[in-house]
């Protein structure tokens, strides 16, 4: 994949917060976004909601709101150590998980996972460690064939 892009778009940016509804209130009623998606990933401990425009195109971007199911679990942890509510990781669309994930750790790079897990919408999904890339918790998506997002 030397020569290839790795990534082919922003896929969507992810937001933490306290209180699912109150951020979808906000986002739809003050700002206009439209509510594309909404599911409840008990694996990963969160309920959230995928915000996007009314023409709706598979190259845009959308907005990922993550409210805790429980106080420990990623994202409940997350706020408490922010203070609040904040941008929480920027997500990256790929065509191939496998390859995308074996370059970057040719790269030095680490992944959280060992193996993809299951993400919005069925979406085979990873991360590079936070510490590895400036910081930012990078997501990496590979959306499935029929996306419900």
């Amino acid at each position: 994949m030397d020569n290839q892009d790795l990534f082919i778009c922003i896929d969507h940016v992810g937001l933490a917060v306290s209180n699912l509804d109150e951020a979808i209130a906000f986002h739809t009623e003050k700002l206009g976004w439209r509510v594309l998606h909404r599911e409840t990933n008990e694996e990963q401990g969160v309920e959230e909601a995928m915000l996007g425009t009314g023409e709706q195109h598979p190259e845009n971007a959308q907005i990922q709101l993550l409210a805790p199911l429980k106080d420990d679990s990623t994202i409940g942890k997350w706020l408490a150590r922010n203070g609040g509510p904040g941008m929480q990781q920027l997500c990256y669309r790929v065509a191939d998980m496998d390859k995308v994930c074996a370059t970057l750790r040719e790269r030095g790079l680490r992944l959280l996972y060992d193996e993809p897990k299951v993400g919005t919408g069925g979406a085979r999904i990873n991360f590079v460690h936070p510490k590895d890339a400036g910081g930012v918790l990078l997501e990496l998506t590979e959306p499935p064939a029929n996306p419900a997002h």
